[in-house]
């Protein structure tokens, strides 16, 4: 096929911002996905109709990553096996006998989030399944809920020495740059500004119990009985599910622990196996999607041994939830498989090529980089949906800017700015991968997911900002931190007041 003439230039961002722009106006994601795809395809084959029509599903079977759709059908066969088994009843009965109110709901929500680290799809599917019960009895939106998944998917792996992000974090910095991948990702934790203001935001606003903005709907909507804001509807499949009353909390605690073990296990040994040395490069080289579809299957073999002697599930149940389970991930894997498709025309189209031309054609004032690149970092992880092709992309550039000088303090800082940017535009992103599974996880209309949590996201951003501009002066973490967390407190706590204010007026 010949090269398309608009290989390399800015037309390459078309596509996602076609589908991004198409998604906020008609709030229908799959027709938006499509679009962008579509227009990815006229611009790559030049606007010849075969060749269009080719390209769109020939670059839909090279993107579709086949491991993690496998990864969901089953885990969402896990999910529905949990609840048929009566274990996740259980442990709501169980967990209602500690938590006592709405804040404490939603602050157990978010500390599930941060002990599930190793990966973000993990997190977002495991958490939403195992609290959804609980959230629901205290009237927590499905918006909320999705937006405490999200918020401790991302923003905990890309803080997690051992998860999968590291490891990709990792596997972006080039030889030479005087430090090893594994000591470069230690080191950037605590300039990661927007992770770690997004964490402190969720604490704050759970324990505090207020919102803003659309969630602030959403929420009041939710005390009225209403969870899913008109979209209850998409979820509803229809079917009765089977529940044992029989079932026990270590129906559900058992599985999920499988799980983790399995997955960890999996991706050290794939580490080792790729030629890791220590455990820092097991993580760093390991099959993350593999590890997790070996560790979902040997869940389900576990949970066979676990239910079927005890006669929870009969054996017909038990693969009826084979199912179940797909019919659950059905709306994410099509999401997926566009989204998928979509970045694989957008990749087509060279825009790596473009972006990292435009990016290293620039030059700045060195206290200025980090900001800089953390807004970059945001545009590109925005527009294409993807956290790691961004790290991929800036990771290099970051590091080559300061490592003719021997500034290690700056090409640190440059780093973190690029990996907190890039989990920003995951965040703020329709098209992005994690934001769909957290919107799975949760349950949660797509669209009702992004709109609340971009207004949320602002909050941490501009705190960022603030933030890596005295990082850029000072050059040391504790500063730009303790600044931007006082910053961002005393933000949400003139919008609390604001909000109680208001309260009281009207009535």
């Amino acid at each position: 096929m010949e090269t398309s003439v608009f290989f390399g230039t800015a037309w390459s961002l078309l596509p996602p911002i076609v589908a991004i722009i198409l998604a906020f106006i008609t709030k229908e994601v799959y027709s938006s996905l499509f679009a962008g795809i579509f227009v990815g395809a006229l611009l790559c084959g030049n606007f010849h109709p075969w060749t269009t029509f080719e390209l769109i599903f020939s670059t839909m079977a090279e993107n579709i990553d086949m491991n993690i759709v496998f990864f969901l059908v089953m885990l969402g066969m896990i999910v529905v096996l949990m609840e048929m088994s009566g274990g996740s009843a259980a442990y709501g009965r169980w967990a209602s006998a500690w938590i006592k109110n709405k804040p404490m709901a939603m602050l157990a929500t978010s500390l599930l989030g941060v002990l599930i680290f190793v990966d973000d799809y993990f997190n977002c599917l495991t958490v939403g399944s195992v609290m959804r019960p609980i959230t629901d009895r205290y009237k927590v939106s499905r918006a909320k809920l999705a937006y405490l998944i999200d918020a401790t998917a991302a923003p905990i792996c890309i803080i997690a020495p051992i998860s999968s992000w590291a490891a990709a974090v990792n596997s972006y910095v080039p030889e030479g740059a005087g430090i090893n991948g594994f000591q470069m990702f230690i080191r950037t934790i605590p300039y990661n500004l927007y992770a770690l203001l997004t964490i402190f935001m969720l604490i704050f606003i759970s324990a505090m119990n207020f919102d803003f903005g659309l969630m602030g709907v959403h929420e009041k909507n939710a005390k009225k009985g209403d969870l899913f804001t008109d979209h209850e509807g998409e979820f509803d499949s229809g079917e009765k599910l089977y529940v044992n009353e029989r079932g026990k909390v270590y129906d559900l605690l058992l599985p999920i622990i499988v799980l983790i073990v399995s997955a960890v296990g999996a991706m050290i040994y794939t580490g080792f196996k790729a030629g890791g040395v220590n455990i820092q490069d097991a993580f760093a080289n390991c099959d993350s999607s593999l590890s997790l579809v070996f560790s979902t299957f040997v869940t389900i073999i576990f949970t066979l041994i676990l239910y079927i002697p005890r006669k929870i599930l009969t054996f017909k149940q038990y693969m009826d939830s084979f199912i179940g389970g797909f019919r659950l991930m059905l709306r994410a894997i099509a999401v997926l498989t566009f989204a998928w498709t979509l970045k694989g025309v957008t990749n087509a189209l060279g825009v790596t090529d473009f972006v990292s031309d435009l990016v290293s054609g620039n030059s700045a004032a060195a206290a200025l980089v980090p900001v800089i690149m953390f807004a970059i970092a945001i545009f590109i992880s925005f527009s294409t949906g993807t956290s790691w092709g961004t790290f991929a992309i800036l990771v290099p550039i970051a590091v080559a800017i300061f490592s003719g000088e021997g500034d290690l303090n700056m090409m640190i800082l440059a780093v973190s700015a690029v990996l907190a940017g890039s989990v920003c535009g995951d965040h703020l992103s329709p098209i992005s991968d994690t934001t769909i599974m957290s919107s799975a996880g949760a349950q949660c209309y797509h669209m009702n997911h992004v709109s609340t949590q971009m207004q949320y996201a602002i909050v941490p951003i501009v705190c960022s900002v603030i933030g890596y501009l005295i990082a850029g002066a000072v050059r040391n973490w504790f500063v730009p931190l303790a600044a931007s967390i006082l910053l961002e407190t005393g933000t949400l706590m003139f919008i609390r007041k604001r909000i109680l204010d208001k309260g009281t007026n009207s009535r």
